[in-house]
């Protein structure tokens, strides 16, 4: 049994989540932060069979997208508005996603 991690850009993670329980997957969805970009995202938990690895990661590919972003400079941060606050372009993927062997799984 494996336990897929999927952290998804907000932007992508409903279509994501509403294909997966629509094939039957069982999901969990959370609300969380992205160091980088301090953004919002959805991690999905998917506890899943080996041979259901590969079509979670595939329905995660169909719905999360690459996409650039305007964030900050750095440089910027603390010194207001200026020649160095002009935002700079961080491409953003889509998902990020993590499958972990289960060593024990039980419903209570």
């Amino acid at each position: 049994m494996k336990l897929v991690l999927a952290i998804i850009n907000n932007d992508d993670a409903a279509g994501a989540a509403a294909a997966l329980t629509q094939e039957g997957y069982t999901i969990t969805k959370l609300s969380t932060t992205g160091g980088f970009l301090q953004a919002g995202n959805t991690t999905l938990l998917i506890g899943a069979e080996d041979n259901q690895v590969a079509p979670i990661k595939e329905i995660l590919r169909q719905y999360s997208f690459t996409r650039c972003k305007a964030v900050p400079s750095f440089s910027a941060y603390g010194h207001g508005i200026g020649p160095n606050a002009v935002p700079a372009q961080a491409k953003v993927t889509g998902a990020t996603v993590f499958v972990v062997n289960v060593e024990d799984f039980e419903k209570l």
